[in-house]
């Protein structure tokens, strides 16, 4: 029990990623070919989650708004992590030395300016981004992934505040150990596993942006089915044919449910703290 939202969102995981990889070999039907005769068929042998308006198989369609979401959500985080936790590891590092060096400042800076980007909004500048570049998958995971480094600064900050006063740590710094060296060798491995539940905690934000910006047409252009547009394309059809709405908000709901438990569960599993409260 005391591993079950590991193992549940582990499933949830699993599930999202092998339908995004799947749906890159095959898919039961062509996800964009319009078949008027097939329009709004209830679910069944033929179509397992129905058609839609087009009559274009919707499970096929979900396959791959999952392989978008997961190219989005990996792209996002990747963008994340790579430029914010080295600042939050270098405004960590500083901070612990700051009473030597008398580099506070540095750390001042770095935090205040990611406060400034923590207030603004990922939606607002997916707007931004769209105006100049035009709406796009790529805009998308530009947009998400910049929206998501305040949260990787702040997590990768605090870790490095409590490995820089560890034993090993000092005897690096009295051994005449650059600081570069100290990050690379001792901080960044020791605050790997809260990058990674960060990670995975981000992962699942970022295919929820991923459906909302979708869902206005700022991600990925049409053809190409998304979980968000098939959102906004059920709207015309929420009191004929309900189920239209029901399978990719299922889907979105799903992946998201499911990162955010393995990322709960990843906690659990590597705090030692929490782990010795468990038990």
């Amino acid at each position: 029990m005391k591993r079950a939202s590991l193992v549940v969102g582990a499933a949830l995981v699993t599930l999202t990623l092998l339908t995004a990889v799947v749906s890159l070999v095959v898919t039961p039907y062509d996800p964009v070919a319009v078949v008027p005769a097939a329009r709004l068929l209830p679910p069944g042998r033929a179509h397992w989650l129905g058609t839609d308006g087009y009559g274009i198989d919707i499970a096929s369609r979900i396959m791959v708004g999952a392989r978008i979401a997961v190219a989005v959500g990996v792209v996002a985080v990747a963008i994340a992590a790579v430029i914010g936790v080295p600042l939050g590891i270098l405004a960590g590092a500083v901070r612990a030395e700051a009473a030597d060096r008398r580099t506070g400042w540095v750390s001042d800076l770095v935090m205040r300016a990611n406060d400034i980007l923590y207030a603004f909004p990922a939606m607002l500048l997916a707007i931004l981004l769209a105006a100049v570049f035009g709406g796009s998958t790529g805009t998308a995971m530009v947009a998400i992934g910049v929206a998501n480094i305040p949260p990787f600064v702040r997590v990768a900050r605090a870790a490095t505040l409590q490995v820089m006063v560890s034993d090993f740590v000092m005897a690096a710094r009295g051994a005449g150990t650059a600081p570069v060296g100290i990050a690379a060798r001792h901080v960044l491995p020791n605050i790997a596993p809260v990058v990674a539940v960060q990670a995975s905690m981000a992962f699942g934000m970022s295919i929820l942006s991923e459906a909302a910006l979708s869902y206005l047409g700022l991600s990925t252009p049409l053809p190409t089915p998304t979980w968000g547009r098939m959102l906004n394309e059920a709207q015309a059809y929420l009191y004929t044919a309900p189920m239209l709405a029901v399978w990719p908000g299922l889907a979105i709901g799903l992946a998201v449910l499911g990162f955010n438990l393995f990322g709960d569960g990843l906690r659990d599993l590597l705090d030692p703290r929490l782990r010795e409260a468990v038990r």
